[in-house]
């Protein structure tokens, strides 16, 4: 039986930092040992701009000059944090001085007691979360979509921090076979976690604060228990009845909303609540526990609540499309009028005729003066009229769009649903059935089985050759070079143990690597040219060089940003590796700036305002292409244009060009083994 673990959860500081300090102190020697504490909300309180002195309590704490009793967790809540705080959290990864760490926005973290802690911080703004390009950083005060969709992800290993990526057999070894959390920690609450509950709210507007993106997320952790600092102006302490997952062994689920501990004081009435005291032991299988004497039924599972749930959103705000009211059919005929005619009264808004519906109006086949086909990028029709809008795709499906690129196999020429790669991820096909045999919506391949992201399972693992403190190095499959394991190395002239093309890979999930929020990128971005040089020299034992190339390609949602590098023989100079760049992209309407230039930009694609793809001359010199709207870009370009240098066109299909796992793990392992005295330290 794992020892029992006590813990201190405290609300917002709101910037009194010495003084949360002194009643932490106060309360582990009266009720104490705490094993730590958890401090939910804003722990630095809205930013100062006024505030210059350099012995605020933030400097003395980042300086380490605050004494801190006991372990202290802390997170991002309503507000930006300062840009100290965030230089040192890219710094250190979240230590910002002695026992105190910064959770991630949105992450996960597993303490040296066991217990498996989720964090997701910030504000949840409608507009904000269903259209951020990539997620918020600490200097933004708000979450998106990404934020959900990257802590689920994490939620899938034992363990978010980097620190455990640092060997194969931790990598191995670092896949959960599930997402459960002991403890959840937010600033906003579901919006399910009213519902079903007898304990009376402190205010009656509280029912109606909770978000839905934080249903998915409880019902995906289960968390034992979840802890918000939002619940109110000021914040007010509420504790909800427990409540019991089915199928979970008796697992129950907590929820309790803290007081704030600093800012102003209420204008009536008494201080709300701050602090919550109280021990678990790491979750762990055994035999069923019995339900608490005081569970209510389950808010997030159970038939009435969710009915409940829909009826109230159906009449108010859609958390993603705003306030939308259900369209009433219009019936097509009237008994009061003739068949298929208006009734009475009725008048087409288009024309003002009473002769049609609106839906029948001539005028209403005509596109507007200008309007131009979203689909085929034509004038002429409108989009429900496109000849292309039922074109066929390579496997039989409906053909996608200029620019869709299908996440399981990269293909251009169908959809997702529509892969044949992820319907042998999904048996019975990558699309459900509707009634009637009607195809159902595209479905996005899940975070956990993204090919890069280290939480996948089904990760080749295999192939990874080196692990960094931010990215990881792999050989990629079915790799640009024959080795001697596929079978022959002949008509090229590269010698690298185990070929060496190889993907330099962020740890953490990124779309793209100018999608990385700002104050996280300079780690990142640092690794990554440290492996990039250092591979230069591993190439140059060789006699090889290294062209190193990027694909950022921003409505590619849901992919993983990573590097390529290939090898080539020192006797082909870069302004050759140039001039076939320029002239293959010629053909196919990429054009390229180069040195200068090309920062410029890249510049320009910050913050993944355009895709691009870039490229690493051998001598250092960048080419970048700045991806256009609407104008197609195939992702197979820089492996055609290499393998064209190289004299080996039949190496083009990466698909063709795949080995088997025992194949696979010799080319890894002769890479492994001589690339070992040229990683960076």
């Amino acid at each position: 039986m794992a020892a029992s673990v006590k813990v201190l959860a405290v609300g917002s500081a709101c910037g009194s930092i010495r003084d949360l300090f002194t009643k932490i102190k106060t309360i582990d020697a009266k009720h104490g040992k705490f094993d730590f504490a958890l401090c939910a909300g804003d722990f630095f309180g809205p930013l100062n701009d006024a505030k210059e002195d350099a012995e605020d309590e933030m400097s003395l704490l980042l300086d380490g000059k605050l004494e801190v009793p006991i372990e202290c967790y802390i997170m991002q809540g309503e507000n930006p944090l300062p840009d100290p705080v965030i230089q040192k959290f890219a710094k250190t990864g979240g230590e910002l001085c002695k026992n105190v760490f910064l959770m991630s926005k949105s992450g996960l973290i597993t303490t040296a007691n066991g217990l498996r802690i989720a964090c997701l911080a910030g504000m949840y703004e409608q507009n904000i979360y269903s259209n951020a390009e990539s997620a918020p950083g600490f200097a933004s005060p708000f979450f998106a979509a990404q934020s959900v969709e990257r802590l689920l992800t994490n939620s899938l290993t034992t363990s978010s921090s980097k620190q455990d990526y640092k060997s194969l057999a931790a990598i191995q070894s670092s896949s959960s076979s599930s997402q459960l959390v002991d403890i959840f920690i937010s600033n906003v609450w579901p919006a399910s976690i009213t519902n079903l509950s007898s304990a009376p709210l402190p205010f009656p507007e509280l029912k109606s604060i909770g978000v839905l993106p934080l249903d998915d997320i409880c019902k995906r952790l289960k968390p034992r228990y979840h802890f918000a600092a939002s619940g109110g102006q000021p914040p007010a302490f509420w504790e909800r009845e427990p409540f019991v997952w089915e199928g979970e062994s008796g697992r129950a689920s907590r929820f309790i909303s803290l007081g704030t501990f600093g800012g102003p004081a209420p204008t009536s009435g008494k201080k709300q609540r701050w602090f919550y005291a109280f021990s678990m032991a790491p979750n762990s299988p055994g035999a069923p526990t019995p339900p608490p004497a005081n569970a209510s039924k389950n808010p997030f599972t159970d038939s009435t609540a969710r009915k409940r749930v829909l009826q109230e959103s159906s009449e108010g705000e859609n958390y993603i499309f705003g306030d939308v009211r259900q369209p009433v059919k219009r019936p097509r005929t009237d008994n009061s009028g003739p068949p298929g005619k208006p009734p009475p009264g009725y008048k087409c808004r288009r024309c003002d005729s009473t002769e049609h519906f609106i839906n029948d109006c001539p005028e209403r086949q005509k596109p507007p003066e200008g309007y131009v086909c979203r689909l085929c990028n034509t004038p002429g029709h409108l989009l429900r009229d496109c000849p292309t809008r039922h074109a066929v795709g390579d496997t039989g499906g409906r053909k996608p769009k200029e620019g869709y690129v299908c996440r399981a196999c990269g293909s251009e020429a169908h959809y997702l649903d529509d892969c044949p790669v992820a319907n042998q991820r999904h048996p019975g096909g990558g699309g459900s059935e509707r009634k009637g045999g009607k195809r159902a919506p595209p479905k996005e391949i899940g975070p956990d089985e993204c090919w890069f992201c280290l939480s996948n399972p089904n990760l080749a693992k295999h192939l990874i050759v080196s692990i960094g403190e931010e990215c990881y190095v792999t050989l990629p499959k079915g790799q640009i070079i024959p080795t001697q394991s596929a079978g022959s190395s002949d008509g090229v002239d590269v010698d690298v143990p185990g070929g060496g093309h190889v993907l330099i890979v962020p740890i953490t999930h990124y779309p793209t690597f100018n999608t990385i929020p700002s104050d996280l990128a300079p780690p990142i971005i640092d690794e990554t040219e440290k492996f990039k040089s250092s591979l230069r020299q591993f190439y140059a034992k060789y006699s090889c060089t290294p062209v190193f190339f990027e694909v950022s390609r921003v409505s590619a949602k849901g992919g993983h940003a990573h590097v390529q590098g290939v090898p080539i023989p020192s006797r082909i100079k870069s302004q050759e590796v140039e001039e076939a760049f320029i002239s293959q992209g010629r053909s196919q309407g990429v054009d390229f700036d180069v040195g200068d230039d090309a920062q410029e930009a890249l510049a320009s694609c910050a913050g993944g305002r355009s895709g691009y793809f870039r490229v690493d001359l051998p001598d250092g010199r960048k080419m970048v292409h700045v991806m256009k709207p609407q104008v197609p870009f195939s992702i197979q370009f820089g492996r055609q244009v290499l393998v064209d240098i190289l004299g080996i066109p039949d190496r083009l299909d990466w698909k063709a060009c795949m080995l088997s796992e025992e194949e696979d793990k010799a080319d890894a392992q002769a890479f492994k083994t001589a690339f070992t005295p040229f990683t960076p330290s």
